[in-house]
């Protein structure tokens, strides 16, 4: 494997198979100026896809490569459209820089919310190399393999009454209704899943984002996926979240059924590219 990054807070992990994982959402960092402005550093954070990048660890050594932000969702989502439009038009959901959490608390002291000119700049310095890092690891991938799965990695907390209703899944496919791959991935995906006792829905409340919507080109030999795992599965998840106690360290023994599943599914998608 060989780590590639000329910025800080980006690491690229090249790999040579057909199979790239994209990490929006495990970054913490936020800079100074930005945590000035804000509420409460703990509540910026609260919303991270916690753990995820400790979850998949494995994935370097089946010849993937991996794609990570170490920027928090907070500074800028490098997986909302660019544009500002929704990718769930009616739905709660979060914009490009967020100003609220999950659960609609307020991110930043009144008068620090970010404006037009500094959510460009946000842009320029966060969103745009993450995504240029994408598109050369697709481009890299395909000059070399006919098939190139694109596999967004993502956690969320199981309930949030915001968001969505009950209890979410353990596993949640998202190919934006079957647009963004074809239907064998997602059944491979689907099957190595099912054979477990944790729960799964496809393209229920999430049916993937930017990243998968905007780079999953079946025709184009570019199957992009997001899988969304609600954090009980790999992770002790309280009842509520409060500081001090969110997020629960990463525990191995905990985690451990779920990356076998994870295993499983990553071994899928290889055969599916291959």
């Amino acid at each position: 494997m060989i780590t590639e990054s000329h910025l800080p807070w980006l690491t690229v992990t090249r790999g040579e198979a057909p199979l790239i994982l994209a990490m929006p959402h495990t970054g913490v960092d936020i800079p100074r100026d930005i945590e000035d402005g804000l509420v409460s550093p703990w509540l910026a954070r609260k919303d991270a896809d916690w753990w995820i990048n400790l979850l998949y660890d494995f994935a370097h050594n089946m010849g993937a490569t991996v794609i990570r932000t170490g920027i928090s969702r907070t500074v800028i989502d490098c997986n909302r459209d660019p544009s500002g439009a929704s990718l769930y038009p009616g739905q709660a959901t979060t914009e490009l820089c967020p100003t609220t959490t999950f659960d609609g608390e307020s991110l930043y002291r009144p008068g620090f919310e970010p404006q037009s000119d500094e959510i460009a700049l946000r842009r320029t310095a966060f969103f745009d190399p993450y995504h240029a890092a994408i598109v050369a690891a697709i481009t890299r991938l395909r000059a070399k393999h006919n098939t190139v799965v694109l596999y967004d990695c993502h956690s969320i907390r199981s309930g949030i009454p915001r968001l969505f209703e009950g209890t979410l899944p353990n596993f949640n496919i998202g190919t934006n209704n079957g647009a963004t791959c074809a239907p064998a991935l997602t059944s491979a995906i689907e099957a190595a899943c099912d054979k477990t006792g944790f729960t799964r829905v496809t393209n229920g409340r999430f049916r993937g984002g930017y990243t998968t919507r905007h780079y999953g080109r079946p025709s184009d030999g570019v199957h992009a996926v997001q899988m969304e795992l609600a954090c009980r599965g790999y992770m002790r998840e309280p009842f509520s979240v409060v500081k001090g106690q969110w997020p629960t360290p990463y525990d191995e023994e905990v985690a451990g059924p779920m990356r076998t599943v994870l295993t499983h599914v990553m071994q899928a998608c290889l055969r599916f590219a291959a």
